[in-house]
């Protein structure tokens, strides 16, 4: 494989419309090793990230750092903002494989780093080098889509994407919870480590063979050195937007003045260094990329946030058992998978922009599910139908947005696109949830009741998805048609 030298397909300017979508498939001759090694590479990030999640309240217990445990759970979205601006624009420079692999190798440095943590400290450390590669790989992955597949075959291979976290959302969590439960958590890291490793290996000696001759990206012309300076990746943006993301999580972990001071300086750096990582105008709104990648933010951090405390409501206040609450999830990665493949092969035809009002409308409908939840006197079922409800929106509307954002950035600068969006994606998941905890912690303060807390956050959680409703059309390509 490599997504640049293992396929080279025939360049195309024919769309898909002009020849009734009878172009070759993802799994076609020219495509089919980089897809099928796309999948494995997303397959096996899948299933260590989330292998991981029910260990780490028992580690951070193990290692008596139950008051950092929003530090251990969050550096992982910290690194991210770094990995996926490193990732990003080291594809655009010289391909998509050198990161990708480099990323690959870092998930299995970083499982054995945090398998053998003696310290709370030591698994923080693990979880921030494993954000770091997760972000290098998912935006090296993308990029390489964007640099290999023409425009209508993109919807398809993202969609593919998504059905990749299928098995490891069903098997992942399940077998980490049993082995966790009747062995040790450091078993899971281990097990995760030698898992990883093959495939890695294999994957780097495969991206060392390629072709001579072929180069490791896009056949682009040459930079003068004044360019060449100005394309390379501000990492010191990047590692600043770190580690405000990093402060902030570890000041939400107490509530003195210590505490707030830390969470002021988080705040203070987010606002200073985001606007450097994303495409001027993201938060105005431009049309275009700024629009698209502004979406992102919105609705990843809305997923996100109701994945997070719809689940802490139903089995801290309602009293539903964490497996019951455990269905929800996983009916939530299939239907997630299902709407990526319903948007990518059944609606290639509807403009992406009117898919992503469509699957923010459903994902305001999911919040407006959760709300009816929260109240002493509704089933609980109703919140939890939230979950898979936002997923089929997610589903329907995440591919879109990419590829809405792809649509809009010349060849050469895909692997910044990409990093923009997973930046603001990153920001999304930190912001939203960061104000709707706020919010529930001001609703349990004004004396609302726990429930009632819970109601006035999710009522807030109805604003990001109904303003992505309408300003999709800002994000349209009418040069393209926007499919």
């Amino acid at each position: 494989m490599t997504a640049e030298q293992a396929v080279q397909p025939s360049p195309s300017n024919v769309s898909p419309r002009d020849t009734g979508d009878t172009g070759p498939g993802i799994f076609s001759r020219p495509y089919a090793a980089a897809t099928l090694t796309f999948a494995a590479v997303m397959f096996l990030t899948g299933f260590a990230a989330l292998a991981v999640v029910p260990t780490l309240p028992t580690a951070a217990q193990d290692l008596d750092g139950v008051a950092l445990f929003p530090l251990v759970a969050g550096s992982f979205v910290a690194a991210g903002l770094l990995g996926g601006v490193l990732g990003g624009h080291w594809a655009d420079r010289s391909g998509a494989r050198r990161p990708l692999a480099l990323g690959m190798v870092l998930s299995v440095v970083t499982l054995l780093v945090s398998a053998s943590s003696g310290s709370v400290w030591q698994l923080v450390i693990g979880r921030f080098v494993d954000g770091l590669a997760a972000g290098m790989v998912a935006v090296s992955v993308t990029t390489a889509i964007g640099q290999s597949y023409p425009e209508y075959l993109r919807p398809r291979m993202l969609a593919l994407m998504s059905a990749s976290w299928i098995v490891p959302s069903l098997v992942g969590p399940p077998v980490a919870g049993v082995v966790s439960e009747a062995w040790t958590w450091r078993a899971v890291f281990y097990g995760l480590a030698v898992l990883t490793a093959l495939p890695s290996i294999a994957l780097v000696a495969v991206l060392r063979r390629a072709p001579a001759g072929d180069g490791d990206g896009p056949d682009l012309p040459g930079l003068p050195p004044e360019e060449e300076r100005a394309s390379r990746p501000p990492l010191f943006v990047a590692a600043m937007l770190s580690l405000g993301a990093a402060l902030g999580q570890y000041g939400v972990s107490g509530w003195d003045v210590r505490h707030l001071l830390f969470v002021g300086a988080g705040v203070v750096l987010l606002v200073v260094f985001a606007p450097r990582l994303l495409p001027t105008g993201t938060w105005r709104s431009t049309r275009g990329l700024p629009t698209a990648v502004l979406l992102r933010g919105l609705t990843s951090g809305t997923y996100f946030t109701v994945e997070a405390l719809v689940p802490l409501m139903l089995i801290t206040e309602r009293r539903v058992a964490a497996v019951t609450v455990g269905v929800a999830f996983t009916a939530s990665a299939v239907l997630w998978a299902v709407a990526s493949w319903v948007q990518g092969k059944l609606l290639q035809h509807v403009a992406r922009h009117r898919l992503v009002t469509a699957g923010a409308l459903i994902m305001a409908a999911s919040v407006a599910f959760a709300v009816a939840g929260s109240f002493a006197g509704a089933s609980p079922m109703w919140a939890m139908v939230a979950m898979p409800l936002a997923a089929i929106g997610m589903g329907m509307l995440d591919p879109c947005v990419t590829v809405l954002s792809l649509s809009h950035s010349a060849p050469d600068r895909l692997g910044h696109t990409t990093a923009a969006m997973q930046t603001n994606m990153n920001l999304g998941q930190i912001v939203v949830l960061a104000l709707a905890t706020a919010a529930l912690n001001a609703g349990l303060a004004a004396g609302t009741g726990r429930l009632g807390g819970y109601a006035v956050t999710f009522s807030l959680l109805l604003v990001p998805p109904l303003l992505v409703a309408a300003l999709a059309v800002r994000a349209r390509n009418d040069r393209r048609g926007d499919h």
